[in-house]
């Protein structure tokens, strides 16, 4: 079995599963057809389907950087040994950013092997990382243990926290789910909320999602042939007054060596209308495609 030191980037934990398939997963019979939707309506599914996409982006940047609590960065490793892809790491290699911090680590208590421990990370008023984005504000998250014991959680908070243009608030719990013959995680955004600071508009989220390492189990110290399976799903509103939710049907796909989903569709129902993100064949890019009425609409993540 794989050391749990090369690790990816995505979780998600527990606490929703009732309220997304309660809201996604059964029949819905208020689906609107094609015939009655104007273009106004496929326009505020797109704007919707695009809130989707960039806010599980903000959440998941989340886990990187809990998961990069290592001992270059803190004394002991809490996360999985290396850095991975994001604020401490540039995407292309696993290896941190020591040499020219733009953040402070504060440890509480700062004894090793003592938990449950607090892990507060400040950016100030603002710092670039190596993965080219702008954050500022705090993150505290609270480990029970490493993140790669079985049963282990973190559980992340923010204090003014930003990524680039976005306004991150609300609770995102790993919890590690992993048994004797499968790595596995469930990640969880309890009350989350992603503001737009250049518009003031703003989404709330909840999210479940579990997700299953494929490949690369035989190859220990080797991340890059790392992929992992995630399904799962969401709700979502917004200051539009859209309510929606997303399931996912083809299990979303996520290398180690990329920092985007790479394959996977998520089906979306926004007020009662149904639209398909389409994550791509497999290459490594930012480039997503919104199925509308059987339209596409090529959106960037």
């Amino acid at each position: 079995m794989k050391k749990f030191s090369n690790i990816s980037n995505w979780l998600l934990a527990g606490g929703i599963a009732a309220v997304i398939c309660l809201g996604s997963c059964k029949k819905d019979n208020s689906i609107t057809s094609p015939e009655t939707d104007t273009p106004a309506e496929s326009a505020a599914t797109l704007a919707v389907t695009q809130e989707e996409a960039e806010t599980e982006a903000v959440y998941d940047d989340v886990f990187n950087i809990t998961g990069s609590m290592n001992s270059a960065q803190v004394g002991e490793d809490l996360g999985f040994g290396g850095s991975l892809p994001g604020a401490f790491s540039n995407g292309r290699d696993a290896s941190p950013d020591t040499l020219s911090r733009c953040f402070t680590i504060t440890v509480v208590p700062n004894i090793p092997h003592v938990f449950p421990k607090t892990v507060t990370i400040d950016f100030g008023s603002g710092c670039l990382g190596r993965d080219g984005k702008y954050r500022k504000g705090k993150i505290v998250s609270i480990y029970t243990a490493p993140m790669p014991v079985p049963g282990s959680k973190v559980s992340t908070t923010f204090l003014g926290y930003h990524v680039d243009s976005f306004h991150a608030e609300g609770t995102h719990i790993t919890e590690n789910t992993s048994t004797s013959n499968m790595q596995g995680w469930k990640n969880t955004v309890l009350d989350g909320k992603v503001t737009n600071t250049n518009t003031n508009k703003w989404r709330k989220w909840n999210s479940l999602k579990q997700v299953t390492q494929t490949e690369g189990n035989g190859t220990p110290g080797f991340p890059l042939d790392d992929v992992f399976k995630i399904t799962g799903g969401a709700r979502g509103s917004n200051s539009a007054g859209h309510t929606w939710a997303s399931t996912i049907l083809d299990p979303l796909i996520k290398k180690f060596a990329c920092r985007w989903i790479v394959k996977g569709t998520v089906k979306m129902i926004r007020d009662g209308r149904e639209a398909i993100l389409d994550y791509g064949n497999g290459a490594c890019d930012n480039q997503a495609v919104i199925i509308i009425n059987g339209v596409p609409h090529p959106i960037t993540l």
